[in-house]
């Protein structure tokens, strides 16, 4: 549905100017970075760890409890951002949280971001910490079947394209995933969009559809990477042998159906997958103040989906309902 006009007005009036995120991406990292930095949950001892593959070192930070410390459950976690903003200090709360929620480990990603660092390398940074942790599980306290890919936008898009790379090179392939709003797609201009939801959700939004393609055009390295699926996984052609997947889309959110339509492709491939609409989600409410009943619900559908796997009452869900 479109954004009622009242509920437009108060988001406008809430939400930061249409700004140039190619003059501006280093400040709203810093404005992150400040924000990010706060007292961290006592119960909670954060500890830091650097994934190698001799070459270069990715940093990661590992959350969990004393009492959650010898659990083989983990999610590996990569922020979202835009691939442009976002870190590990910024989503410390987000990881904290996640892990209280769930009672797993959780394993925050600080891959590099563009445009210093552009396509593949994020994705390259990812895919390592993804590897390293299948093999090297039990380091962690794991257990191979018991890591839990799952990234919030734009890392919804770099979880999906390290299943998809893990499964083409042979290297790995982990039991689940879970996608929070993900950017699946190479093209948000709503004249040629082929979703709705561009159309109804990207104008005068908390993320608009213009923000989209201009987080997309730092990202790629060349006009080339807008047609690999590693970039944009929707364009994957081959959708088999993917992880069982849980997509959490958000009502308001320009991103919406593409994440919906990745769920579809993932069934039609064969695959265990369940999608859920959040009603009155907006784009990035996972990780920001506020949006308590989305949260709740949110937590409802993950804990299910982590705890007892794939719903077989019913696979797809766009009213954002609990049965």
């Amino acid at each position: 549905m479109a954004i009622p006009k009242l509920m437009r007005a108060a988001i406008r009036a809430l939400s930061q100017p249409d700004y140039h995120i190619k003059k501006t991406y280093q400040i709203v990292r810093h404005l992150e970075k400040v924000k990010g930095i706060q007292l961290v949950d006592p119960v909670y001892k954060p500890w830091n760890y650097y994934f190698t593959d001799g070459k270069r070192e990715v940093p990661a930070r590992v959350f969990e409890s004393e009492k959650d410390r010898l659990t083989p459950n983990t999610l590996l976690f990569f922020h979202g951002g835009g691939w442009i903003t976002g870190d590990i200090e910024s989503y410390q709360e987000t990881c904290i949280t996640l892990s209280r929620m769930t009672g797993f480990r959780v394993i925050s990603v600080d891959y590099r971001l563009a445009p210093e660092y552009r396509f593949p390398v994020g994705l390259d940074d990812c895919y390592l910490a993804a590897k390293e942790v299948f093999r090297r599980a039990s380091f962690f306290h794991a257990q191979q079947d018991s890591v839990v890919l799952m990234g919030d936008s734009a890392g919804g898009n770099l979880a999906a394209a390290v299943s998809l790379k893990g499964r083409d090179l042979g290297e790995f392939q982990f039991q689940k995933q879970i996608l929070l709003y993900p950017s699946l797609y190479n093209d948000h201009r709503p004249e040629t969009s082929p979703f709705d939801s561009v159309r109804e959700n990207g104008i005068g939004n908390l993320l608009t559809a213009k923000q989209v393609d201009d987080y997309l055009g730092l990202y790629k390295s060349s006009d080339e990477d807008l047609k690999d699926p590693y970039f944009a996984p929707l364009l994957e052609s081959n959708f088999s042998n993917q992880p069982d997947t849980l997509i959490l889309s958000a009502e308001l959110d320009p991103l919406r159906d593409e994440g919906e339509a990745y769920g579809a492709e993932l069934l039609k491939a064969g695959n265990r997958a369940e999608v859920h609409r959040i009603p009155e989600g907006l784009h990035g409410f996972f990780s920001s103040a506020g949006y308590f009943q989305q949260k709740k619900l949110s937590y409802q559908y993950i804990n299910r989906f982590l705890n007892e796997g794939i719903s077989h009452e019913d696979k797809t869900d766009t009213m954002g309902k609990i049965r």
